[in-house]
């Protein structure tokens, strides 16, 4: 089953926040994970919502999600994002589809 890091990301330095980009983009496929960045138009259809980025990876379990996060090289590619907006990161275990329909 698969598991998702999700990312609400305010940029306040774009152009230093493009150099976190380009390193931890090959990173994340190296440690098998896949990018999904949700973009475009949004529309609110209940409560409230702070505009921001979100970007999305999916990873094939919980701990290659996790073994990313902890890793040395992240932890070094991470100090590249300091200083470059607000960000909440949540690590989601993903969801199996009700196989059971009527």
């Amino acid at each position: 089953m698969s598991a998702y890091i999700l990312v609400q990301a305010n940029i306040t330095d774009p152009a230093k926040f493009s150099r976190y980009v380009q390193a931890v983009t090959p990173l994340v496929a190296k440690f098998g994970g896949i990018y999904r960045i949700i973009a475009g138009e949004t529309q609110l259809l209940e409560g409230q919502w702070q505009e921001r980025k979100v970007v999305m990876h999916e990873w094939p379990d919980m701990q290659a999600a996790r073994r990313f996060w902890a890793s040395p090289e992240y932890a070094e590619v991470r100090q590249l994002r300091a200083g470059t907006g607000e960000f909440t990161v949540l690590l989601i275990d993903g969801c199996q589809a009700d196989k059971k329909r009527d």
